[in-house]
């Protein structure tokens, strides 16, 4: 028989990135006694990476639990970002109800459409918290309009409609039921979480049913599959069966040999769960997402749906470059592969295929910065390699017609750029679908646009918006090809030869376009040392010393000035490669090449 467990809530925290998931968290945490009265604490304690650090962004979904007036409240952080977008599809499957997360400035964004329709769609609780209520700017009850209106879009039933509203201040701790209360700390919230969020239920006494939603990994115990138990108990020694609803033929016999539970940001030993638990296990060495785990008596698989496919690709490849093997310790092919396969233990959007060359791979993810953020990581790590400019996977229809990966776009600029926006994405294929005001002088431009023509724009578009515009997208399903698109207006300035490059050399180099590196720098022929004003590419000496004379001349001893050369970051270096060029990545550089170093190679290979 079905019964509930009162002393456990489970909930989601989702948003658009940058609203406030992972701040709320650390409060929540503070708040209800996870941390010592003197204990210091890091901000966003649940970003546990360094690149999700340094970006302020949620890359991976994290598991947390605290403790409110003797319930357990089982608390997942999850990322914002459109390209990690199906970790958040994943974890709604653990939970029974969802905070959305919506600043009180910027109002309900495209991401913010996104997760609401999972959430939704399974028909989950939303308790919607209006965050960041003390920005100057801030107009609460207009977002609530744009909230509710989102609601009706998404076709959300009466009940869903009537959901509960709380206002916050993550960063300031506190919370309100009413916008005219006085703020004290924030629990409100999690009144609102007790009442409003329904408690687990299932039969404690049917066969076991646990569905992994998230892998967790650990260098010492390997995978460690994370669900929720839907039915029956789980205890450690327990014979299991491993099933999949999408592969009728799997059927693994293993045992529990290590059961964990969530107690503030630790996990914690336990010898058994039961229902509505959120449990971590290890030891079974290739569980997956979207297994469950069985009564060997009666094992029944819980639905779920595919994880989404990705869009993109790019070749990982061998570094060749003359410096090869000079900055990194991880280089040979081996290094790549296993580097590279380790990384599908976790990231389950990522597919890696082996080409026809041993020192290629074909890596595919959800989108550009899914790529880059494991780039960032294996070049701290010590790897080097190169990558390929990223390309679009198309696909084919049953009457063989080609059809590629198309991209909402939703954008907000300052009035006087609207035009040059659009003009741009014109050129890349981009339709426009809708244009609105947004607020404070801003135009909201909607577009559908090939996933090809949104590679390398971000950059342009920052520059063409002054820094003010903001870019959301998300995945909008398959379209028939739009025909081509030309890349890059501008040809690279490539190195003639390899050594060290001069000032002398470089001050002639600066007059034919935008320099990427200044004096100093180890250079090699057939390295992309800036980009050239014109279309074509071309070679320059930047090594090239002054030839001495025995006469002086009057201006010869005035110093060369030389602008500032424009230092590219991964994304914009990414962002620039063109077809033929690769981006040679170590620990400690970045450098563009052409892929044919030889220049008379080069020539024939473009005839």
């Amino acid at each position: 028989m079905k019964t509930k467990r009162e002393d456990v809530r489970n909930i989601a925290i989702i948003a658009h990135v940058d609203h406030g998931k992972t701040t709320l968290v650390d409060e929540l945490l503070k708040q209800s006694g996870v941390f010592r009265e003197n204990q210091e604490v890091e901000e966003r304690v649940m970003d546990s990476n360094d690149i999700e650090r340094e970006r302020g962004i949620t890359i991976l979904s994290k598991n947390t639990a605290v403790y409110y007036k003797g319930t357990k409240i089982n608390i997942i952080d999850t990322p914002g970002h459109a390209d990690f977008g199906g970790e958040v599809e994943r974890v709604l499957k653990m939970v029974n109800g969802v905070v959305l997360v919506v600043d009180a400035f910027e109002g309900a964004m495209p991401q913010t459409k996104f997760v609401l329709r999972k959430a939704l769609e399974l028909k989950l609780p939303v308790i919607v918290c209006i965050n960041k209520i003390d920005r100057p700017e801030a107009r609460p009850e207009e977002v609530i309009d744009e909230v509710l209106e989102l609601f009706i879009d998404l076709d959300a039933d009466d009940e869903q409609l009537d959901c509960p509203f709380v206002y916050a201040s993550a960063k300031a701790g506190y919370a309100l039921v009413e916008l005219d209360d006085s703020p004290k700390n924030m629990l409100p919230l999690f009144e609102t979480i007790l009442d409003y969020i329904p408690a687990p239920e299932g039969d404690p006494d049917a066969d076991t049913q646990v569905l992994i939603s998230t892998i967790d990994y650990n260098e010492y115990v390997g995978r460690i599959g994370v669900g929720k138990v839907d039915n029956g108990t789980i205890g450690v020694n327990q014979d299991m069966v491993v099933v999949n609803a999408h592969d009728p033929e799997r059927k693994e016999k293993v045992r529990i040999s290590k059961l964990y539970e969530f107690d503030g940001l630790s996990k914690v030993d336990v010898k058994e769960a039961s229902v509505g638990s959120i449990v971590a296990i290890s030891g079974i060495s290739n569980i997956s997402i979207g297994d469950t785990l069985c009564s060997p008596d009666n094992p029944q698989a819980i639905p779920f749906q595919k994880i989404s496919e990705p869009t993109i690709a790019m070749q990982f490849i061998v570094n060749d470059s003359p410096f090869a093997g000079q900055e990194g310790k991880y280089v040979t092919s081996r290094h790549l592969r296993d580097r590279l396969y380790k990384e599908l233990n976790t990231d389950v959007s990522l597919r890696v295929e082996e080409s026809d060359s041993t020192d290629s791979f074909k890596v595919s993810g959800r989108g550009e910065l899914h790529l880059s953020v494991l780039i960032e990581n294996m070049r701290r790590e010590g790897y080097e390699f190169a990558v390929s400019k990223a390309e679009v996977l198309y696909k084919k229809d049953e009457n063989g017609k080609l059809l590629e990966p198309m991209e909402a776009a939703y954008i907000d600029v300052p009035d006087e750029f609207t035009g040059v926006v659009i003009e741009k994405l014109g050129q890349r294929k981009g339709e426009l679908r809708g244009m609105g005001t947004s607020n404070g002088g801003y135009t909201r431009l909607e577009f559908s646009i090939p996933a090809r023509g949104l590679i390398g724009y971000r950059g342009e578009f920052l520059t063409d918006t002054k820094g003010n515009g903001i870019l959301n997208t998300s995945f909008d399903g398959y379209a028939p090809y739009k025909g081509d698109i030309q890349y890059r207006k501008q040809g690279s300035l490539i190195a003639f030869e390899t050594g060290e490059s001069v000032t002398y050399g470089l001050f002639s180099a600066q007059e034919r376009g935008t320099l990427f590196i200044g004096p100093g720098e180890k250079v090699y022929s057939g390295m992309v040392i800036g980009q050239n004003g014109k279309a074509e590419d071309i070679e320059l000496n930047v090594c090239r010393m002054k030839h001495l004379t025995n006469t002086r001349s009057s201006g010869a001893d005035e110093a060369l000035r030389l602008t500032s050369p424009k230092i590219l970051s991964l994304e914009e270096a990414l962002d620039f490669i063109d077809t033929d060029e690769l981006l040679e990545v170590t620990p400690e550089n970045l450098r563009i090449r052409k892929k044919i170093l030889d220049p008379k190679m080069r020539k024939r290979g473009i005839k």
